[in-house]
């Protein structure tokens, strides 16, 4: 096997749009810089879509869906298998790709690659599961019976955080189901989807099932609108910001799409005084570090019980100062640079506003000097709920700590905010996390482990975090419509 280089999977990418199962060149000739976060400096150009070349991925998805709904499902998912391999087998290559375009390291990079390529697998298993009912009617004139058919043409819009895995979930299901595509990838991070495409092109994804186009910084919205209003368009999935998921749920209330959202997040870490403080302390690093902090399931918010704050903060903040910041595919690096300046602006202004209301800071608090988007691991203990932080997401390795008392305050705390993603609760009591469990206003809860993120599981949230489910059994009835057919006798 060829050694990975950065060099050599750059060069592999291609850097066109694909559509209707061809590379090709953007309509306007615009191109976008993709840039290294741990440097600053550019890595590749890519060819960016125009309103028309938007038009001709959904032509090229529109004119597949029929013969592509009439596969018949073991294709389907024996194609899902072979991508699930093949991912597989070029795990180090498309963990490269991910460090360089996000900032992750290569370690890190593995285990999104290892996850990802489940949903393919996943997916594949639960396609020649899909089935309908037959029954009869309470007065036996009629039969009644259910079948389940593809949504159609699905736009999927997905983030730079999880460049891989954000798009198999969405991909994996809707091949399963039968539906066609066109993924548009964050701007930032274009180049894994890129070479997931040609991926799935390789193992035999007929031309005009998935079609990925980017688009630049500038015109995100002026190719996806007309794509949302098109009538021949009939789902749209989105990964993202909630404000941004709001307009685009907006705009998909004109043609009554169906929609699946997984949104913004606020997540609650809660530390009550039976816990066990290393498990908890272990699940914080995970619950927080995982991805730098830049991910919606990320812990934004630790409630620590007052008897045991001290203790947890401490050794929270030892673990923290210890992972070493540098460039994600560097030996011995265990926290890379956020995705963009923009990304640690936000986090610096976080943690200094936090500060200026009383925070302390225990570890970290500040970006370093140097070339890259880096920002240290931070721990903040003492943090109001007037801070900023108590409210927005963070996005970055930072974790704020706040005390309470009861279990009645630590669920009010929890529950104070617009978001519903995931909880965590880290208790040796069964009763008690049954019942945080139900009082816990949020579609995920990790009792006493900090990742709860899993392909067999339904991910997703509640409240402003979003509507319907990725992964697990459910995910795929995200992609069906029911159709009832009644026989007379």
């Amino acid at each position: 096997m060829a050694t990975v280089t950065q060099k050599s999977v750059i060069e592999s990418v291609p850097k066109g749009l694909f559509i209707g199962g061809e590379w090709r060149d953007g309509s306007d000739g615009e191109m976008i810089a993709v840039d290294d976060p741990a440097t600053g400096r550019v890595l590749t150009d890519v060819a960016v879509a125009s309103v028309a070349d938007g038009a001709a991925a959904l032509d090229a998805a529109v004119a597949a869906q029929t013969d592509w709904a009439r596969t018949p499902p073991r294709d389907r998912a024996e194609l899902l298998r072979a991508a699930f391999e093949q991912l597989t087998a070029r795990a180090d290559e498309f963990a490269m790709l991910m460090t360089l375009e996000m900032g992750k390291t290569l370690a890190e990079s593995r285990g999104e690659v290892t996850y990802g390529a489940e949903f393919f697998r996943w997916f594949s298993e639960e396609t020649v599961r899909v089935s309908g009912r037959w029954s009869s009617a309470p007065n036996g004139a009629t039969r009644l019976m259910t079948m389940k058919q593809p949504v159609g043409p699905t736009l999927m819009i997905t983030p730079w955080n999880f460049p891989l895995a954000m798009g198999t979930r969405k991909i994996g299901p809707a091949i399963a189901a039968g539906c066609t595509m066109i993924v548009k990838p964050a701007s930032q991070t274009p180049l894994t989807m890129l070479a997931l495409a040609d991926l799935l092109r390789d193992v035999g994804v007929p031309a005009g099932v998935l079609n990925v186009i980017a688009t630049g910084r500038g015109r995100t919205g002026a190719v996806m609108e007309p794509l949302i209003r098109d009538p021949r368009l009939r789902k749209l999935t989105f990964t993202g910001s909630t404000p941004v998921g709001r307009r685009l749920m907006e705009q998909a209330s004109q043609q009554i799409l169906r929609v699946s959202m997984e949104l913004g997040g606020n997540a609650p870490f809660l530390v009550f005084e039976d816990a066990d403080i290393d498990r908890a302390i272990e699940g914080a690093m995970l619950a927080k570090m995982r991805n730098i902090g830049e991910a919606c399931t990320a812990a934004n918010r630790f409630y620590v019980h007052e008897s045991v704050a001290e203790e947890f903060s401490a050794g929270l903040a030892k673990r923290m100062g210890a992972l070493v910041l540098g460039k994600g595919t560097k030996k011995g690096v265990d926290v890379g640079p956020l995705v963009d300046e923009p990304a640690r602006d936000k986090v610096t202004a976080l943690v200094d506003d936090a500060v200026t209301k009383g925070a302390r800071v225990l570890v970290g608090g500040s970006a370093p000097a140097g070339p890259g988007w880096f920002y240290e691991p931070t721990v903040l203990a003492d943090v109001p709920s007037s801070a900023d932080m108590a409210r927005e997401e963070i996005f970055g390795p930072v974790a704020p700590v706040t005390t309470f008392r009861t279990d009645a305050e630590a669920i009010r705390l929890a529950n104070d905010t617009e978001y519903g993603l995931v909880s965590y609760v880290f208790t040796r009591d069964l009763t008690r996390a049954i019942t945080m469990s139900e009082a816990l206003e949020y579609g995920m809860v990790g009792v006493n482990q900090g990742i709860v993120s899993n392909p067999a599981a339904p991910f997703g949230g509640v409240k402003a975090s979003g509507v319907g489910r990725e992964g697990g059994f459910e995910g795929i009835e995200e992609y069906l419509e029911t159709k009832y057919v009644g026989i007379a006798l």
